[in-house]
């Protein structure tokens, strides 16, 4: 089965972006296929690579993007909801006249067209958080 997933709830607010990892794990290891992982809303901020987790706790960027290198997985972030929340890649910055960038090199950032080309391309859209 082709899975979309889409995460709506921040990565440390929420159970929401843990339990979207484990499902697109186990479904990756029983042979299914992930089309697209969509960052929406707070779960943009899943994509920062400035955060720093406590040594004893989980880090949701750098085990998505170990998930992401290991099985080719797109993974992508609405630009509006990040923008609004402070977040920009390398285009962006320039784009809106920025002086840094701050998201993870296994992230990209695009338009909802993406959202909707993976619910059409997926057999089920998987949605995680409010």
């Amino acid at each position: 089965m082709k899975f979309a997933i889409q995460i709506n709830e921040g990565p440390y607010q929420h159970q929401a972006v843990d339990s979207a990892y484990q499902f697109a794990k186990a479904a990756l290891d029983k042979g299914h296929e992930i089309f697209r992982v969509f960052f929406y809303h707070d779960g943009v901020n899943t994509a920062t690579r400035l955060a720093v987790p406590p040594q004893d706790d989980r880090n949701l960027t750098k085990l998505w993007a170990e998930l992401a290198e290991q099985h080719n997985l797109d993974m992508v972030v609405c630009v509006a909801a990040a923008q609004r929340r402070g977040m920009a890649d390398e285009d962006e910055m320039k784009r809106n006249g920025k002086d840094a960038n701050n998201i993870h090199p296994a992230f990209r950032i695009s338009g909802l067209g993406q959202l909707i080309e993976a619910g059409i391309a997926a057999d089920r859209l998987m949605v995680f958080g409010d």
